[in-house]
This record gives C-alpha cells, sequence and structure tokens, in this order.
C-alpha cells in the first residue's frame, strides 16, 4: 500500500497539533573543517531571536530517510543524506510558546539529532528561518547568552 505524500497542514490543524501532540523532528548539528558548528538567528518562534542549528519537523507518512533529505533541502538549500550523519541522540525540548503566537499552548518536540560534516563552510544558505546564519566553536556556543539551551545540550 502506497502512503500519500507528506504535506503541509493548514495553520488551524497545525496549532491544533501542536496544542495535543508531541512533534518529532530532526536536528542538524553540522561541522565545518575547523570543527565550528553551523547555527542561525530563528526569525519564528518558539525560539525567535536565538541561535539555534537548523532542523525541520517529520511530516505524517514520511520516512527518516526523506525528512533528512527534505528538512536538509529546506533549511541548507542541499539535499543530503542521513546515511552520512551520525545520530548523535534523542532530545526533548519544551517551550511554552508555539509557532502562531496563540495563548496558553506549549510546544513539545522529541528531536532525533544528527551530526554531519560539510567540509567547507555552506557559502549560501536560505532565510526562511533564519535571517543570519553563523559558524561558531562549540566554547563559543556554550559561552553566549543568546544561544538557545536546547542548542547548547547538544555540546554539554
Amino acid at each position: 500500500m502506497k502512503l500519500p505524500p507528506p504535506a503541509f497542514l493548514p495553520r488551524e490543524q497545525w496549532l491544533e497539533v501542536v496544542a495535543r501532540a508531541p512533534l518529532v523532528s530532526i536536528d542538524l548539528i553540522l561541522r565545518d573543517d575547523q570543527q565550528r558548528v553551523l547555527v542561525g538567528l530563528r526569525r519564528n518562534e518558539p525560539a525567535r531571536g536565538f541561535w539555534f542549528v537548523p532542523g525541520g519537523v517529520i511530516r505524517k507518512n514520511e520516512r527518516l530517510d526523506d525528512a533528512f533529505a527534505r528538512i536538509t533541502h529546506d533549511e541548507l538549500g542541499l539535499a543530503l543524506k542521513r546515511a552520512d550523519a551520525r545520530l548523535l541522540g534523542i532530545y526533548e525540548h519544551l517551550y511554552e510558546r508555539n509557532f502562531a503566537g496563540a495563548p496558553d499552548i506549549g510546544t513539545h518536540y522529541v528531536v532525533l539529532a544528527h551530526e554531519l560534516g560539510v567540509g567547507a563552510a555552506l557559502s549560501t544558505l536560505p532565510q526562511a528561518q533564519h535571517g543570519e546564519w553563523r559558524w561558531m566553536s562549540s566554547w563559543e556556543l556554550l559561552s553566549r547568552d543568546d544561544v538557545h539551551e536546547n542548542t547548547k545540550a547538544y555540546f554539554e
């Protein structure tokens, strides 16, 4: 039986999911040749205004390998393979806020964090989720107040 392709939900339906269920996502810990980590300055809630690693939610009926390729394409502009990454671990991110700014609805993520070397620094990166991009050392990430605690957890 062939499953339907993954798709975005309309905003109100997505908010209903966020209100009632944990979201399963993939975060990407990307390292360049100097072992620096790629972080972006988040444009959207629930972590707006913080430096955060790229990532995204796995969609209904989407295989992990397909989700990994889609998320890396959406976030980085190139589809990478999950087989080339190392599963760093499973993490839990809890936020009091949600993407829509709706009151009294938090966001709960179960995150499959993957680490991947990308060699030289990436040149052009999409701006939809992150307004700026920066490569930081693990030490710099841990020492800054504007790096989100959920990103810091990958390096502690």
